[in-house]
């Protein structure tokens, strides 16, 4: 199985957000009962791809009278006792740092279904009643992981795709992947006053998507700054959430 330790992982690439979601969801068959995937966000149909979801409609989850969000989940059993504990360290991580609460899922109306799919994904924000969150035992069983598509269910873009990125990141068409270009279109995005953050969970790799191996984004203005390279939420991510959700 390949949901091994951090420090069991052969390269620092490797252990980036973007590569392990690249591998984990790499050449997947997705099922006629799954979502329509772009990368790792799930949209309810092809039609809806080019629309960020929360932008058309209301996608934050409920928050309540004591000023906390309770977001609740179901994970399904077939993960392992490791695995499990894996995902609730994710879970859990929010309590500490923002005014999310994911809470066992006990016949809400809304809520996250974790289950092992096909590769790692999730929608954006709420959807409504329960919601996938895939988050495969082939590989995306980590705690950036888990966070990663926990921000996405919040409401979160990929980093690379907010509105002023390009202040901040020239992106490399030439290098990238045929037919993988779309994951570098542009959002959006409300950046909640935070700054373009290359240490973000939600921030793909340098050479994310790369067809030769050579550099997808380079940073702006100095091309050697680190990108891509978080083990768990940045101080820019924490802040995002609790100024969207106002906490």
């Amino acid at each position: 199985m390949s949901s091994r330790d951090d420090a069991e992982e052969v390269g620092v690439e490797d252990t980036s957000v973007s590569g392990r979601l690249h591998r984990a969801n790499k050449d997947v068959v997705r099922r006629p009962d799954e979502p329509y995937v772009v990368d790792d966000i799930a949209y309810p149909s092809e039609a809806d791809r080019n629309a960020d979801p929360c932008t058309s409609r209301g996608c934050l989850w409920q928050k309540y009278s004591d000023g906390l969000v309770y977001v609740p989940y179901y994970i399904t059993n077939e993960y392992s006792d490791r695995e499990r504990s894996v995902i609730e360290r994710g879970l859990q991580s929010f309590s500490s740092s923002t005014c999310i609460r994911f809470i066992p899922w006990n016949n809400h109306r809304d809520y996250i279904y974790i289950r092992s799919d096909n590769g790692c994904y999730s929608y954006i924000g709420r959807l409504g009643n329960g919601q996938t969150v895939s988050l495969s035992r082939n590989g995306c069983i980590y705690h950036n992981t888990v966070q990663h598509e926990l921000l996405h269910a919040l409401g979160f873009n990929h980093e690379q795709t907010r509105s002023d990125r390009d202040n901040h990141i020239q992106v490399l068409l030439q290098n990238v992947i045929s037919g993988m270009e779309h994951n570098f279109n542009k959002v959006a995005t409300l950046n909640q006053g935070t700054p373009y953050d290359y240490n973000s969970v939600m921030q793909y790799f340098r050479t994310a998507f790369s067809k030769n191996g050579q550099p997808t984004m380079i940073p702006i203005p100095n091309p050697n700054v680190e990108i891509g390279m978080a083990t768990e939420m940045s101080y820019n991510d924490i802040q995002r959430v609790n100024r969207l959700y106002q906490c």
